[in-house]
């Protein structure tokens, strides 16, 4: 009677995983820890990239990771025999820039980021400066040092306003964890007393800009990752679906209790892509629309 009870439910699990793939039109895919883990690719992530065309789908990269210009990821994945247009990526520095012209245009900001995020910022014409600024924006810099550190408290504590690309806490590599940029901003928070407004993974900024990027209705997209915090809560806290899988930092054991619940769960993009193929009938390819970042 228990093996029947177990089979059921397995039976059911998989029917609602099927279901939700079936019912996307857009996966928003999240990138180390889902699709490559350091400089190290996933079994079958190339594969689950080919069964989306395949059926009709389509894909889009989102990384919260700012650390990187867009152009060096396109780079890394090209190393990986993934070949894809600038139109099928996004950054939380990307979102940061679009939110910068919309809520703060023309004013001056100061960056605590890497040199690739300060050259996709100069870019697109954003006012950087090392005084004392109207905004500080803090990304996951990787040459952070503690006059960088100093400056941030210093301005926000005299008035400037802070926002920061991503509130992630830890970045996954191959050896573990390294601190991101929530970490740095937790250390700044506990210095200033202020607390950052953040625009990547999960909030609604993000979301605004795919849907604007793509046309896709926010029902059909799936955002689809490693965390329940930041990419899975970006789908079930805003309309859209959030999809875990377990290649990177959340477990199976760390569901129970967890505010953020997954409307599905799988092993990685491998089984995604197996169900998908399997479950569902080729439709005709939509490409993505909408005007360049």
């Amino acid at each position: 009677m228990k093996e029947l009870r177990t089979a059921l439910l397995e039976k059911t699990e998989l029917l609602n995983k099927t279901e939700l793939l079936n019912k996307t039109e857009l996966f928003v895919l999240d990138m180390d820890g889902t699709f490559y883990l350091g400089d190290r690719i996933l079994d079958g992530a190339l594969d689950f990239l080919k069964t989306v065309e395949e059926t009709g789908r389509r894909y889009l990269f989102f990384t919260n990771n700012s650390s990187k210009s867009p152009k060096v990821y396109l780079e890394k994945l090209k190393g990986m025999n993934c070949i894809i247009s600038r139109e099928q990526i996004m950054t939380s520095g990307d979102v940061m820039i679009q939110y910068l012209k919309s809520c703060y245009a023309g004013c001056s900001v100061y960056l605590v980021g890497t040199p690739a995020l300060e050259e996709s910022f100069r870019e697109e014409g954003i006012h950087l400066t090392q005084e004392m600024p109207d905004v500080v924006v803090i990304g996951f810099d990787l040459t952070l040092t503690y006059e960088k550190l100093e400056r941030a408290c210093t301005y926000i504590r005299n008035g400037a306003e802070f926002l920061a690309t991503h509130l992630d806490i830890n970045c996954p590599t191959e050896e573990g964890f390294i601190p991101d940029c929530g970490a740095f901003c937790a250390a700044i928070a506990l210095s200033t007393g202020k607390q950052p407004r953040y625009v990547g993974k999960p909030f609604p900024e993000t979301l605004e800009m795919i849907l604007k990027k793509t046309g896709v209705d926010r029902e059909r997209i799936a955002f689809v990752g490693d965390r329940l915090y930041t990419d899975v809560a970006t789908g079930v806290n805003n309309g859209a679906m959030g999809m875990l899988v377990l290649t990177g930092e959340t477990k199976r054991e760390d569901l129970e209790g967890a505010e953020v619940v997954p409307d599905g769960v799988y092993l990685s993009l491998k089984e995604m892509g197996e169900l998908l193929r399997i479950h569902r009938p080729n439709r005709t390819v939509v490409p993505l629309v909408g005007s360049e970042l």
